[in-house]
């Protein structure tokens, strides 16, 4: 199958929010966006950067997903991708959605988790009550569509959120695949900052105040109640996991978190392992084109031989 995967160079996207004070730490963070364009592939770089700060693509689908799509032969499942803390769907998938849509598959898109009204702030709110939002997506999307399944591709906490679904609420029925860009499946300690706050006896605090207004960023500190039970079972037969990750990640730390345990239908792909030359964080793996291309494979062809066409990749914005 020819992958047309069309690089993030003409993308650009704002830097996420990640926030750590003494006494608070956040798990996550926000991308930028893309602006809303019925032809993505010719919009200048200058563009989509003045694009993604328009207010009006908070909860606007990226260019290519929820157009009402019905699956192929070549590609029977459609693909529903869930966003990672703090963004939206338009944030995390400005580049990946296009490349699906452009490759044949049918795409779809949602905004869940949001505690701050008003804002364009997602996946905010507990994970398993995120899970349940994501169920009611799949289901829309298989009534719609009438496919039997469903292939997941997340960000950050979109990677691993689906997990909790799949396990919990009845969605290993109903999913052949989980791709997670930079998932935080074992959590984070960002660089010792939670060991430093937990030493100084204030961690508690941190995570009660921030509870208030984002569960999901405590649930994904590194050795929580709620990791603790999810990794329990970290795969469950019938689907299948690929984990994308880069060795620089800042965020899902250390970064060898986000991988599950070998399994044979596991594949953990480290970028760096591929194309030494790539600097993408977690900031810019959704808009690096070398993991794109592990996305594409990983829905369609499936070569446990694949290596990407490397292009030397940056942390923030991805390809510029």
């Amino acid at each position: 199958m020819r992958l047309t995967v069309r690089h993030a160079r003409r993308t650009v996207r704002l830097p996420q929010i990640v926030l750590v004070a003494t006494v608070v730490v956040v798990a996550s963070l926000v991308a930028g966006a893309l602006p809303a364009s019925a032809s993505v592939a010719e919009e200048s770089e200058a563009s989509a950067f003045l694009g993604s700060t328009l207010f009006w693509n908070y909860q606007a689908p990226p260019p290519g997903a929820n157009t009402g799509c019905q699956p192929s032969a070549a590609h029977p499942y459609p693909v529903v991708l869930v966003e990672g803390t703090f963004a939206s769907m338009y944030n995390s998938f400005g580049a990946l959605a296009p490349d699906l849509a452009d490759n044949g598959y049918c795409v779809y898109s949602f905004n869940y988790g949001q505690t701050l009204p008003f804002t364009g702030l997602y996946a905010m709110g507990s994970i398993a009550t995120s899970a349940g939002e994501l169920g009611s997506e799949v289901d829309a999307v298989l009534a719609h569509t009438g496919a039997s399944k469903v292939d997941l591709v997340g960000w950050s906490q979109g990677g691993m959120m689906p997990r909790y679904y799949i396990n919990d609420l009845g969605g290993a029925a109903k999913v052949n695949m989980l791709v997670g860009l930079a998932p935080s499946n074992y959590g984070t300690n960002l660089d010792g900052l939670v060991n430093l706050v937990a030493g100084l006896g204030l961690l508690g605090l941190a995570t009660d105040l921030l509870s208030l207004t984002c569960a999901a960023c405590t649930e994904q500190l590194a050795g929580s109640a709620f990791l603790a039970a999810l990794n329990r079972t970290p795969t469950v037969p019938g689907v299948k996991y690929v984990v994308i990750e880069t060795t620089h990640d800042e965020v899902v730390t250390p970064y060898t978190n986000a991988f599950l345990p070998p399994a044979p239908n596991v594949s953990d792909i480290t970028l760096q392992a591929q194309c030494p030359q790539d600097g993408s964080d977690h900031l810019s793996i959704p808009y690096d084109s070398n993991a794109l291309q592990d996305v594409l494979n990983a829905l369609g062809p499936d070569s446990p031989t694949f290596s990407p066409s490397c292009e030397a990749v940056g942390p923030i914005f991805g390809n510029v």
